[in-house]
Formats: C-alpha cells, structure tokens, sequence
C-alpha cells in the first residue's frame, strides 16, 4: 500500500510540474494566492493577451504584500480606467524579453562584477546585484526589491518572486 501511495504521490508532482509548464506566465500568477493583486493590475491594464503571448517573457512578480506596502491609496487608483497607462507601464517594468532563469541572472551578475542591467519591456533599466546571497533588484529610483522564490517556469516565460514593487522614473 505504501508503495502505491509513493508511486501515486510521484505522479501528482509529476503532472502538477507538467500541468505548470504548458501554462503560460498569466496562467502561472492567476494559480497563486500570493499574486492576486498582480493579476488584478495586469486585467486592469488590459495586458492579459500581451503576456499570454509567445514570448518568452521574465516576469518579477510582486506579492500582494509588496503591493500592500505602497502608500494607502496607491493601488486603488491605478486600477482606475483613467490610470491605465500608469499602471501599463508600471507593470510593463517588470517584464523583461527573453526567458531569463535564476542562474542566468546569476551569471550575469557575476559577468557584469556584481551587477547585470537588463532594459525591460517599459524601456526602463533594472539592475540586478547580489547582497547576502539574494538577488536583489534596484529600480530607477534607487529602490529595492528581493528575489524571493525563482523560476516558476512556464510555457512562454519564467517568473521570479519579488517582495516589492519596483517603479520606473
């Protein structure tokens, strides 16, 4: 009986690893409790079809407690119609073209002696460097936000966790 049970347990996080990779990146946030206010903001800024497409895209994915942490008011706003440009290109900082695993983005790091620059699809500049062993990212406004889980693959893209929210000039 046991055996059964490892055998059926192996097939679940089996399947689960594959259901997971035919997903795309927007498939991938709408699966996690943590990213329910990311998901909300892409659907707001009617970036849905964009993400879904071929891609490949690396997405930083703030928490909702990253989205929590800007000021009162903030999120609620860019959700507004008339704020969908703002949020576009918010959201847009944290995509980057290309499908950029954790030990590439470590690699380039290490390449670039200690920092890899990389343009995201906004056109803005994201600086990745290492600090305590952590990947941590420096937005255009000297702000920082940690790695905190990588490379949730998907079928057009790869996600890395970040616990803030980083914003273009």
């Amino acid at each position: 009986m046991k055996k059964i049970a490892l055998i059926f347990s192996a097939f679940i996080i089996s399947f689960s690893a594959t259901t997971m990779a035919q997903s795309d990146v927007v498939d991938v946030a709408v699966s996690s409790k943590d990213h329910t206010t990311l998901v909300a903001a892409v659907k707001a800024a009617d970036l849905v079809n964009t993400l879904k497409g071929e891609g490949p895209f690396t997405i930083f994915a703030p928490t909702n407690s990253a989205f929590d942490a800007l000021p009162e008011g903030t999120v609620e706003s860019l959700l507004k119609p008339e704020s969908k440009g703002t949020l576009s290109n918010i959201l847009t900082y944290h995509v980057v073209a290309g499908n950029f695993q954790a030990t590439d983005v470590l690699a380039a790091i290490k390449k670039g002696g200690g920092k890899f620059t990389v343009k995201t699809v906004s056109g803005a500049i994201l600086t990745a460097s290492l600090k305590d062993g952590n990947v941590i990212l420096t937005d255009a406004n000297g702000n920082n936000a940690t790695v905190t889980a990588t490379d949730l693959k998907a079928s057009n893209g790869v996600i890395h966790v970040i616990d803030a929210v980083v914003l273009p000039n």
